[in-house]
């Protein structure tokens, strides 16, 4: 093997190498997971956290409903006039 093959071929490995590295911080920019083959894989994200997020949305709807359903109930309808009723005799 002369100088120049090695030469080129030890280049050709840096080339790689550093091909290689800038794949793998693009992709940790970008959030890509790749297999063990290196392709990418879709969907195997960290979930837990967004079904976390979708916990907490999903009682936050619990309480509006809650809130909005309550308040156009004949109960707190009469709530209300009590209320009112009471603040008039303060008066």
């Amino acid at each position: 093997m002369s100088f120049g093959t090695a030469a080129v071929i030890i280049i050709a490995i840096c080339v790689w190498g550093f091909v290689e590295l800038r794949k793998q911080k693009i992709d940790r920019e970008m959030g890509v997971i790749r297999d063990e083959d290196g392709n990418p894989v879709i969907g195997k994200t960290d979930n837990r956290e967004l079904e976390r997020e979708v916990i907490e949305l999903r009682e936050r709807v619990k309480v509006l409903e809650r809130i909005t359903t309550e308040m156009n109930t004949l109960e707190a309808s009469e709530t209300r006039r009590i209320a009112k009723e009471i603040e008039q005799l303060r008066d």
